[in-house]
């Protein structure tokens, strides 16, 4: 599953600000993450992204995000997950759905959850999915025609800190594999990954968002700088409790 890369655009400030003043109402169901390092609530915004939120949905609702892992945390970034269970030796991908189209109305800010794509391909959202650490509008609401946030951290932003705030082992480009093991030799078991026992529908109330303030994406149209630290790649990696593999594309 390819991701957005970390680039720096070059945005006015006065762009920038209309992401915070920029807001509308929404709607939302409530969905909790059971993770084995404490629990995330989550509003949807059912109505603002019905196809994504119906798309991320079905995948609860069939348990597919069930037993599966947190597979890439970058600190200040991302924490993704969705995409992989574990079979007792390594980490496998979970079956997808076909891909949902792409809904870009609201900004990739602190806090929010959003679809991972893959590279250069707008509606290509299938089950991986990401929390955004930092507010990363201006990246990630201009790249590859905006990252869908189809909802809201509502409680447990403390949890997503904690996980990223693991220590990775090594940057050292590996592959799933059974023996994909970490620079001093160990070899991971589920054990050691941030894990997801389930992801359930806490309030099936479409009419949660009281509450809610999400910021609208006003930067969609705006145009991209080709400025960055390197050119598009994409990112499969494992984050364990210590240990993190990564396979990174150039």
């Amino acid at each position: 599953m390819y991701f957005p890369k970390m680039i720096k655009k070059s945005l006015s400030v006065i762009a920038l600000s209309g992401i915070a003043l920029t807001t509308l109402n929404v709607q939302a169901t409530i969905v909790e993450f059971q993770t084995s390092q404490g629990n995330i609530k989550v509003n949807l915004f059912d109505q603002a992204t019905p196809k994504t939120v119906e798309n991320f949905l079905s995948y609860v609702n069939d348990g597919t995000y069930n037993q599966t892992i947190i597979h890439r945390s970058i600190k200040d970034f991302i924490i993704q997950g969705g995409g992989y269970t574990f079979d007792g030796e390594k980490p496998v991908t979970v079956t997808s759905n076909a891909p949902v189209i792409n809904e870009p109305v609201y900004s990739n800010v602190k806090g929010t959850i959003a679809m991972a794509k893959k590279g250069s391909s707008v509606n290509s959202a299938t089950n991986q999915w990401f929390f955004n650490l930092d507010n990363n509008a201006s990246n990630l609401d201009v790249q590859n025609g905006g990252f869908t946030v189809f909802g809201q951290v509502i409680e447990g932003m403390e949890t997503l800190t904690a996980i990223s705030k693991l220590v990775h082992c090594s940057n050292t480009p590996m592959t799933f594999s059974a023996s994909a093991n970490c620079s001093d030799g160990t070899v991971p078991g589920f054990e050691n990954y941030v894990s997801i026992s389930n992801v359930d529908i806490a309030d099936a109330t479409v009419n949660t968002s009281e509450d809610l303030n999400p910021a609208k994406n006003t930067l969609i149209n705006a145009p991209v700088s080709n400025s960055s630290s390197g050119g598009v790649f994409g990112w499969l990696s494992v984050l364990a409790l210590g240990l993190v593999f990564t396979r990174r594309k150039i």
